[in-house]
């Protein structure tokens, strides 16, 4: 490992030359100026891992050097030194980022413990920085594909509002359209990105949970309230909270919730004292939020309080010059996870992806891009492992049409049947996926015809309309149609 680089600057050539001679001893590699010109041109041209400051110096001030590197983003790892510490010096220091303060004479073995743990500070960090960077590239703007022109202006949109000052924001967009990254975006690119992103299902949770989790209670609050429990705005204190599906909490909760973002003040259920919080709420919803406040489901008080900053995603259909960057995007995705090298797309599979509505957006796509590749084993993705929906209306696709004969290098079985060759991927599959895969390839090839279907699968017609409705193959009027007829998985 490279040895760590020491900057001493001390326009006293005594001071330098015993200094460096211990650095050397101590394993560092010293470095010198004897001035605070110097001293920043070094710290910009090569930057140390630390740096020794003497508060007196011939041109400028060590306390102007620091103001100098804080603004430059270079004010870490600085031990301040002096012969006569005032303690307005100490406090100015400390506060632009200094890290201690070591008196003249110098102790030497004081200041080798003050060194090592400078440069311990210095080590976590800079990690601490790389992992926060890891997961601003994750979670942020990266996440977020698009090229289209509408995504481009909603992006920049997004940017002004991450970096304003805004403590409510309302996204709205289809399900499945990336509610969820776009308030991940905004909160890794915005000043709260180093404390807490929080999220929450509004619909996951049952009514009479959702006020603790998001204001916490007080121990004995009520029959199972054994220890005080902290609600998510606490939480998420300084930082955000994002509250999915926020059409779907009670009108009690939306009261609370309202007077919570006009004085960013909550109580804990059972609690006697007011606790002041600084929260960015971000909520998102699928519904038309007007329209419900129209039919008296949501307050419009509420309403208006979250849309102050409102968003709204377009729905992958229209924008369809953003499929194929998304294709892309989640192929090279699961490539790294499943340890594939599928290069791209078939052109039948490109021109139906192309053509498909996707009504669960990218969420969807997503989804059948996971399964094609898990399924996949040649190097572009072929319609055959394409979701049934997506098929389904282009006739001219038949599924295992090249193994379902002795001639598609099939393995026999009993009484003349042939069985396609199957592998399973490294990354693992599920039986049910393949289940799922089968029913559809028969409906596929079947032409849509359940009898026949049926009849591929060798189990009954009402089996097959069971796994259908199980894994979301039938249309609405279908499965309405069956809703109250019992069904047999036999």
């Amino acid at each position: 490992m490279a040895k760590e680089r020491i900057l001493i600057v001390d326009d006293e050539r005594l001071v330098r030359w015993s200094l460096k001679q211990k650095c050397e001893e101590w394993g560092y590699v010293p470095v010198e100026a004897e001035d605070g010109g110097t001293a920043l041109r070094l710290a910009h041209s090569d930057p140390p891992d630390l740096m020794l400051l003497d508060v007196r110096l011939p041109d400028m001030s060590g306390l102007e050097v620091l103001e100098k590197l804080k603004q430059s983003g270079e004010a870490r790892g600085v031990i301040m030194m002096t012969a006569d510490p005032q303690l307005d010096d100490v406090k100015a220091a400390i506060k632009m980022g200094a890290y201690d303060f070591v008196g003249k004479p110098l102790d030497f073995d004081e200041l080798a413990l003050t060194l090592q743990n400078a440069l311990e500070a210095t080590r976590l960090r800079t990690e601490v920085e790389s992992l926060r960077g890891e997961v601003r590239r994750r979670t942020g703007y990266h996440d977020v594909v698009g090229v289209s022109r509408k995504m481009t202006e909603l992006m920049g949109f997004v940017r002004k509002v991450a970096s304003s000052e805004a403590t409510t924001i309302l996204v709205q967009g289809e399900s499945g359209t990336g509610k969820d990254l776009i308030a991940k975006a905004i909160h890794y690119q915005s000043s709260r990105q180093d404390r807490a992103f929080v999220a929450i299902n509004c619909s996951a949770i049952p009514e009479t949970l959702m006020e603790t989790e998001l204001f916490g209670h007080e121990k004995g609050s009520f029959t199972d309230a054994k220890a005080m429990k902290k609600g998510l705005f606490e939480v998420s204190d300084g930082g955000t909270l994002f509250l999915d599906e926020i059409g779907e909490i009670s009108q009690f909760l939306q009261a609370k919730l309202l007077r919570v973002l006009e004085d960013q003040v909550i109580r804990r259920v059972g609690g006697v004292r007011d606790m002041q919080v600084d929260v960015r709420v971000i909520a998102a919803s699928n519904r038309d939020l007007e329209r419900a406040v129209r039919e008296g489901h949501f307050r419009q008080d509420l309403y208006y309080r979250l849309a102050i900053i409102s968003i709204y995603i377009p729905p992958l259909r229209e924008r369809r010059e953003d499929m194929m960057p998304l294709v892309d995007f989640f192929i090279d995705h699961y490539n790294r996870k499943f340890r594939k090298s599928v290069r791209g797309l078939g052109d039948e599979t490109r021109r139906l992806l192309i053509n498909y509505d996707w009504p669960g957006n990218v969420r969807e796509l997503k989804n059948a891009i996971e399964r094609a590749m898990i399924l996949e084993e040649e190097p572009v993705l072929r319609p055959v492992y394409l979701p049934f929906s997506v098929v389904q209306p282009h006739s001219g696709v038949t599924a295992f049409e090249h193994t379902s004969s002795p001639h598609g290098g099939g393995q026999p079985l009993a009484e003349g049947r042939w069985l396609p060759p199957l592998s399973i991927p490294e990354g693992g599959t599920s039986l049910e996926e393949v289940e799922r895969a089968l029913v559809e390839l028969a409906l596929r090839q079947a032409g849509g015809n359940q009898t026949h279907a049926a009849r591929l699968l060798d189990i009954s017609r009402d089996a097959l309309r069971y796994k259908m409705k199980k894994f979301g193959l039938m249309h609405a009027d279908e499965e309405s149609a069956t809703a109250d007829t019992p069904q047999s998985e036999a």
